[in-house]
């Protein structure tokens, strides 16, 4: 009904009601003041780097085990991504690694919430904290996802993740939990930080004089018809998260008893929302993702590989990038992970054929 009064308005480009309540709302739901629409995920994980006034060369820490989005945005402002490898449990960042990788020239650390789980943010708060760096929550994965902040202290508190860092990113693609088809978002507290986002979006118009340029900006508007999509998905996320936290519990009921097969947790700090229901091989199964995935596919059953490493990408290794170092934790995900089919809309018939498929491959 949203897109077609839309349509009917007249009102489908970068203007229109839509954006401004799509943002209001999901900045309300995630627990945080600003909300800035994008046209990806990529493009609010660049504006984001592009609102913290970097100098070229200054890093940026995050982890290898992601999409190449994360290491493009920090590319894109000149800037340089160094990296730390996987929790081998979580999938998530080590953040045991982090301290040692900040530098004179370090001034923000990256978190990514991994396939609906959250990463341990307080320990990179503290650390954020003591060396003075912003923290940029990528969120694109864990809509709806919740976290114990404090979780080792006796004054705990369960937070929505996007809520967590100095500023934080959604994605809105086809295979995310609320998606505008393509579309992003950051979201923050500080109306300076907003400001620039908006500005940033918008090829940096001036209001007193909209053809006069100060600075150089970027066409990341998202566009009034996605963000009437995307509200209407947003006033039924509870409905949508508790659907995949459902999913994701009966995918493991149903293939604990497989030896030798990895499955997703979920720690006491964490409430995640499975975005994508990864498994994995262990190190000397018999059997590759790769080949796993061929006999899967020959029952009827489509799947997705894991992430390859930022240090494994041919493209950043010949910009001089991550020469001679190693993850791995990464490597071995990339080699041995897969997701099973996760859509919002599997039915419990579609998930017990999936498993079925699984313990006639492995058992």
């Amino acid at each position: 009904d949203y897109v077609l009064e839309c349509l009917q308005s007249g009102w489908i480009s970068s203007a229109g009601k839509y954006i401004q309540a799509f943002e209001s709302s999901w900045a309300d739901y995630c627990g945080r003041q600003h909300g800035v629409a994008t046209s990806s995920g990529t493009t609010a994980l660049q504006t984001a780097v592009g609102c913290l006034n970097l100098d070229a060369g200054d890093e940026v820490i995050m982890p290898t085990f992601t999409i190449i989005s994360c290491a493009l945005a920090v590319l894109y402002n000149d800037c340089v991504p160094v990296l730390v490898d996987a929790d081998p449990e979580t999938w998530c960042m080590d953040i045991s690694q982090v301290a040692a990788r900040i530098t004179a020239r370090t001034r923000a650390i990256m978190a990514v919430h991994i396939y609906g789980h959250p990463v341990d943010m307080d320990p990179l708060l503290a650390l954020a904290k003591e060396h003075n760096l912003t923290v940029i929550e990528d969120a694109a994965e864990a809509h709806g996802a919740q976290y114990l902040h404090g979780h080792a202290g006796q004054k705990s508190k369960w937070v929505r993740c996007g809520s967590i860092g100095t500023l934080s990113v959604f994605s809105f693609f086809a295979n995310k939990l609320v998606t505008t088809g393509e579309g992003g978002m950051l979201l923050c507290d500080d109306p300076t930080i907003a400001a620039s986002a908006r500005s940033l979006r918008d090829l940096c118009f001036q209001s007193e004089q909209r053809f006069y340029h100060k600075e150089l900006g970027y066409n990341f508007r998202l566009t009034n018809l996605q963000a009437a999509l995307g509200l209407a998905q947003t006033e039924r996320i509870t409905e949508t998260v508790a659907r995949k936290r459902w999913m994701g519990k009966a995918y493991t009921e149903r293939l604990s008893n497989i030896p030798g097969l990895q499955l997703p947790v979920e720690r006491p700090w964490a409430s995640q929302v499975y975005w994508m229901y990864g498994v994995l091989l262990e190190p000397k199964h018999e059997l590759s993702a790769r080949e796993f995935a061929v006999r899967l596919r020959e029952r009827g059953v489509e799947t997705r590989p894991f992430f390859l490493g930022m240090h494994a990408q041919p493209a950043l290794q010949k910009r001089g990038l991550f020469q001679e170092e190693t993850y791995p934790v990464s490597d071995h995900l990339a080699r041995q992970g897969l997701y099973l089919p996760s859509g919002v809309g599997l039915t419990e018939a579609q998930l017990e054929e999936v498993c079925s498929a699984v313990h006639d491959t492995l058992l």
